[in-house]
C-alpha cells in the first residue's frame, strides 16, 4: 500500500511540474490531460510491446490503492472541508435557498432525466442494460465535483454571488448524489443497506432522511464542537489538529451512524467558518486557513492524477464507446434541465442574471466522485459500460468545458456590467 501511493504520489508530483512548466493549464485541466495523455502513452507502447506489462502493472496498483476508499472514505472528507472552509458562510447563508433548491432539486431531476435517457439510448444500441442500472448512472453523473469546480472559480473572477451559488451548489450536491446513488442501489439490489427483496417506500424515505437530514444535523453539530474548542485555546498547532481531527474523525463517525459524511463535512466546515473570525487569533486564524488551503490543493492534485492514470485502463466494445460519447451530450443537456427548472423559482426574487444558468450548466463540472462511485459498482455486464461513459463525461467537463469556462466568464461579465461591478464590490467589502 505505501509503495502504491509513494509512485502514485511521485507520478502526480511530476504531472503537476510539467504542466507549471509546460502547458500552463487550470491545475485540474492539466493534470487530468497529463495523466490521460501518459495512461495513452503507456497502454500504447504496451501494445506495441515496448514496455510490456505496463497496463498490468498500472491496474495493479490502482487495485492496490483501492479507489473508491481512497476517495470516499479518505481524501473527500478534507476536500470537502476544506472547500467549505474557505467560503464566505455568512453569504451563503443569504444565497441559501438557491444553493439548497439546486443541491437537491436539480441533483433528483438530473439523476431521473439522465438515467431514462441511458437506459433507451441502451437499448438503441443494442446494450441491455436494466433501468435501474441506467438510474444508478444517472445518480452518479449528475453531482458536480466541487474539487474541480473550486479549483476553475479561483482563477475566473467569477462575481462573488455566482461563485458562491456554483461553489455552494457544488459542494453540497456532492453528498445529494451519495445518498441518492445509495437510495438506487439500495433498490437495485446492491447496496449495503439491504437487497430489493426488502426495500420499501417507508425504507427508501427512511433512509433518504437519515443519509442527508443526519448528514446535515450531525456536520452542524461537529463544527459547533470543534469552534467551541478552539474559542478556549491560542496554540496554532493545537488548533490545526483539532480541526484535523474534526474531519477524519467526524468522517467515521457519520458513516458509523449512518449519515452522509459528505454532508456533514460540508456543513461543518460552513460553521466553522461562520465562527472562525469570532474563535480564532488573526495569526491562528491565517495559520489554519493556510493549511488547509495546502491540504486541498495537494489532494486536489493527487486525485485527478489518480483519475487520469486509471481512465483508459478499461477495453470498451465499439458500441459502449458510441454509447458513452453520446452520453456527453445527454448530461449537459440534462445539467442544463436541471438547472433551468429550479432556477426559476428563485432566479427574479434574488436577482441573478440571465447568463448564470449558462455558467451554472458549463461549470458544472464532473470528477472523482462520479468515478469513485462508478469503480465502486459491483462486477456484473453493466459495469464496463458504466464506467466508459463515466469516464468519457467527466473528461469533457474537464478538458473541454473547464477550458473554456473562463472565456465564458468574460464574456457572460462582459454582457452584464453593472451586475458584474456590482457584485465584485461587493465582494470587495466583504
Amino acid at each position: 500500500m505505501l509503495t502504491a501511493f509513494a509512485v502514485l504520489l511521485c507520478v502526480t508530483a511530476v504531472l503537476a511540474y510539467l504542466n507549471e512548466r509546460l502547458l500552463k493549464l487550470p491545475t485540474t485541466v492539466g493534470v487530468t490531460l497529463s495523466g490521460a495523455l501518459a495512461s495513452a502513452a503507456l497502454i500504447g507502447l504496451d501494445a506495441l510491446g515496448l514496455i510490456p506489462g505496463v497496463r498490468h502493472w498500472a491496474a495493479t496498483l490502482l487495485q492496490t490503492l483501492n479507489f473508491t476508499e481512497f476517495v470516499l472514505n479518505g481524501i473527500l472528507s478534507l476536500l470537502l472541508f476544506a472547500g467549505s472552509l474557505s467560503l464566505d458562510a455568512a453569504q451563503m447563508l443569504r444565497q441559501r435557498g438557491s444553493i439548497l433548491l439546486l443541491a437537491f432539486l436539480s441533483t433528483l431531476i438530473s439523476t431521473f432525466l439522465i438515467g431514462f435517457a441511458a437506459y433507451g439510448l441502451f437499448r438503441v444500441l443494442g446494450l441491455d442494460v436494466p433501468l435501474l442500472w441506467a438510474l444508478l448512472f444517472g445518480a452518479l453523473i449528475s453531482p458536480t465535483d466541487p474539487v474541480a469546480v473550486l479549483d476553475l472559480l479561483k482563477r475566473a473572477r467569477v462575481p462573488a454571488r455566482i461563485e458562491t451559488l456554483i461553489a455552494g451548489e457544488s459542494l453540497f450536491n456532492d453528498g445529494v448524489g451519495v445518498v441518492i446513488f445509495l437510495v438506487v442501489a439500495a433498490v437495485a439490489g446492491i447496496g449495503p443497506h439491504g437487497t430489493h427483496q426488502d426495500v420499501t417506500v417507508l425504507s427508501v424515505l427512511g433512509l433518504f432522511v437519515r443519509e442527508a437530514l443526519g448528514g446535515l444535523l450531525f456536520g452542524a453539530l461537529l463544527g459547533g464542537l470543534g469552534a467551541a474548542m478552539v474559542r478556549t485555546i491560542d496554540q496554532r498547532a493545537v488548533e490545526v489538529l483539532i480541526t484535523l481531527a474534526l474531519v477524519v474523525g467526524g468522517y467515521v463517525a457519520a458513516a458509523a451512524l449512518g449519515t452522509s459524511g459528505p454532508l456533514a463535512m460540508v456543513v461543518a466546515g460552513l460553521v466553522m467558518s461562520a465562527a472562525k473570525r469570532r474563535v480564532f487569533s488573526e495569526e491562528a486564524r491565517h495559520h489554519v486557513e493556510g493549511f488547509w488551503e495546502t491540504v486541498d490543493q495537494v489532494l486536489n492534485i493527487v486525485l485527478f492524477a489518480f483519475i487520469g492514470l486509471d481512465v483508459l485502463l478499461t477495453r470498451p466494445s465499439t458500441a459502449q464507446v458510441v454509447a458513452s460519447v453520446l452520453m456527453v451530450g445527454v448530461a449537459l443537456a440534462a445539467r442544463y434541465v436541471s438547472v433551468a427548472l429550479p432556477f426559476a423559482l428563485v432566479r427574479a426574487r434574488e436577482g441573478y442574471g440571465a447568463y448564470t444558468v449558462r455558467l451554472l450548466t458549463w461549470g458544472g463540472l464532473r470528477g472523482g466522485i462520479a468515478i469513485s462511485l462508478a469503480l465502486g459498482l459491483p462486477d456484473s455486464p453493466y459495469r464496463p459500460l458504466l464506467l466508459t461513459a463515466t469516464y468519457a463525461v467527466v473528461l469533457f467537463t474537464i478538458a473541454v468545458q473547464g477550458l473554456t469556462i473562463l472565456p465564458l466568464v468574460r464574456r457572460a461579465s462582459d454582457a452584464t456590467p453593472a451586475e458584474s461591478k456590482g457584485q465584485r464590490a461587493e465582494s470587495q467589502d466583504h
